[in-house]
């Protein structure tokens, strides 16, 4: 069964567990990476396979890089701070109340 996502492409996400934030360019509906990936996740936080994951253009307090988070692991950000990810701008437009909406070149 595949769930419907919680969050949406543009929406500022935070990691429920690590501190990291950022903002949602794709979704899977499921996990959709490698298993190497996902079995270097420690088994005790290994989140289940069968729910959407996020890519996201993320950072934390030292980089910018590009995550991949399942739902269970993500929270919404209602901090307001704009994400300084430098894919951002290339992609998005920032609207007033601090979302990000596509630039109309990757809109379908």
């Amino acid at each position: 069964m595949i769930k419907t996502a919680k969050y949406s492409i543009g929406q500022i996400v935070k990691h429920r567990v690590y501190p990291f934030r950022g903002v949602i360019f794709d979704v899977d509906p499921e996990f959709d990476n490698t298993d190497e990936w996902y079995e270097s996740i420690p088994e005790e936080i290994r989140p289940i396979k069968d729910q959407p994951y996020y890519h996201l253009f993320a950072e934390n307090d030292e980089s910018e890089y590009v995550a991949y988070v399942s739902e269970q692991n993500l929270l919404a950000d209602s901090s307001g701070e704009p994400v300084r990810h430098p894919e951002v701008a290339e992609i998005f437009i920032r609207n007033e109340d601090g979302s990000y909406r596509t630039r109309e070149i990757f809109q379908h």
